[in-house]
């Protein structure tokens, strides 16, 4: 008996899977740019001055071949 996968010589390939480390890290916007936060804002924020603090706040863009390696590891 054959089994459904191996009908007719064709052979479907398995999913290809999200790498979920990355998916928690970046995001893809509505224009396919990848969103990331910054490092460096979790502790210690004692000795980092404010100006420094706030800019951490805010996201920032990847860009280049690395947006493309990020976008294939997150299947978006």
């Amino acid at each position: 008996m054959i089994k459904e996968k191996f009908r007719k010589g064709v052979f479907e390939m398995g999913k290809v899977k999200t790498h979920k480390a990355s998916a928690k890290r970046f995001s893809v916007t509505g224009t396919g740019k990848v969103k990331m936060n910054h490092a460096e804002h979790r502790h210690k924020l004692g000795k980092k001055d404010q100006k420094r603090k706030r800019h951490l706040r805010t996201a920032d863009y990847v860009d280049g071949k690395m947006a493309a390696n990020i976008r294939r590891l997150i299947q978006k």
